[in-house]
């Protein structure tokens, strides 16, 4: 067994395949097998579950995989020990709610690339439950989501920046109340299976709220062209890093008191490249930090 077979491994995982982790790790599919095959008889465990089609990795598999992960990434740090320079090395795979996506992430990475050139990050997009998910199998380093109440066990939870809720009108909707907006124009519903979603309905809820639904979305960029183009009114956080067009739309506080919801980084707390996700949670706060008069004044 070498870190080649382990490198092969971890393709196979990403990948799907053998055939596409072939591809991968510039191997022939022969070649592939060859080396699970190997793994399998050095460890004395079966790691795929050969009765599925297509192959599925069974779970003695995904928990070596998780450490193939480690390995080859202190192996990697290993091999740079010899370089002098302060520069972070090495890949930080980073999973985004789509909303983080579109706002503070593009930010924050590009500050990340000026300070950290040789540092590479891989960005997925999610919703908050299945991302954290996939930092708690070792699929992902971290994940930008919505707080979770409550913090997983094993995991660790940084608070980013605090968005408040905010309902989004026509620009030229008469200015009113966010419960006569919400109970006079058809609602155009940010998805309920996402944490802020839920957040919304449960407020509404309580605030007595009777909606006209209209549409249930799960894009803030396509919410928020339907109320441009006057379809409707929507509840949606008001983003750290707000993009410039949201000058096109009429924002109203969402109730008496303020309602937010909260982004952060959540990884684990065993994790090997804390010292890769300390450097992107310090750009993502900076970057909060830099918006958060902006967000004072709006409420």
């Amino acid at each position: 067994m070498s870190i080649r077979h382990l490198r092969t491994l971890i393709a196979v995982a990403e990948h799907g395949s053998f055939a596409a982790a072939a591809e991968a790790v510039c191997l022939t599919q022969s070649a592939v097998s060859q080396q699970m095959k190997a793994l399998e008889d050095a460890f004395g465990v079966s790691i795929f579950d050969r009765n599925q089609r297509p192959l599925e990795i069974n779970a003695r598999g995904r928990a070596l995989i998780q450490q193939a992960r480690q390995l080859v990434y202190l192996y990697d740090q290993l091999l740079d020990q010899g370089d002098e320079g302060s520069s972070l090395v090495g890949l930080l795979e980073i999973g985004a709610v789509p909303t983080a996506l579109t706002s503070i992430m593009p930010r924050a990475l590009v500050r990340l690339r000026e300070t950290q050139a040789t540092l590479q990050v891989r960005v997925s997009s999610g919703l908050s439950a299945e991302l954290m998910a996939k930092v708690d199998r070792g699929d992902l380093d971290a994940a930008i989501v919505s707080e979770p109440k409550p913090v997983p066990s094993g995991m660790l939870w940084r608070p980013v920046a605090d968005e408040p809720l905010m309902v989004i009108a026509p620009k030229n909707s008469e200015v009113r109340s966010a419960t006569e907006l919400l109970s006079t124009m058809p609602f155009i519903r940010f998805n309920r299976s996402a944490w802020v979603g839920h957040i919304i309905q449960t407020r509404l809820q309580d605030m007595n709220i009777q909606v006209r639904e209209a549409m249930e979305l799960d894009s803030l960029e396509a919410i928020r062209q339907m109320v441009r183009h006057g379809l409707g009114v929507s509840i949606v956080p008001y983003r750290c890093a707000e993009s410039s067009d949201a000058e096109e739309l009429r924002w109203v506080p969402f109730g008496d008191h303020r309602i937010h919801r909260t982004i952060g980084l959540i990884e684990r707390q065993q994790n090997l490249k804390t010292g890769l996700t300390a450097a992107l949670f310090n750009e993502l706060a900076a970057v909060a930090a830099a918006s958060r008069d902006t967000i004072e004044r709006l409420i």
